[in-house]
């Protein structure tokens, strides 16, 4: 029995649809076939048909194995690459460093300039 895919919002649902449509345009520049795709990357055409349609019932490895087919594997080394929430929240959870107390400077007492000298 096939599994029921994840519970998707709208928004993440396009951006899906969004990257199997450039992982077509991808396909179709390259003048391949869904066929040869499919069977380079080891998966049922049906699988590269969802991968293209941005189903998010396809696997996380599913679409990287199309995007090695079309030579795009690099490409996903730059996601989640640059985590400015995570940073931040990191540099909050950080202790605050203790600020050290100076100890108590001496009174200095200045010479007068007044030398008893009357002009």
């Amino acid at each position: 029995m096939p599994r029921k895919p994840p519970i998707i919002f709208p928004q993440e649902q396009k951006l899906l649809a969004h990257l199997g449509e450039r992982l077509k345009l991808a396909r179709l520049r390259r003048q391949l076939s869904s066929a040869v795709v499919a069977q380079r990357a080891g998966i049922s055409r049906s699988s590269l048909h969802k991968v293209e349609a941005g189903n998010a019932g396809a696997t996380m490895g599913t679409y990287l194995r199309v995007m090695a087919v079309l030579g795009l594997e690099a490409d996903i080394d730059g996601l989640a690459a640059d985590d400015k929430v995570g940073r931040k929240l990191q540099d909050l959870a950080l202790p605050k460093p203790r600020r050290r107390r100076s100890p108590p400077s001496a009174s200095v007492t200045l010479p007068s300039s007044d030398d008893g000298a009357s002009s």
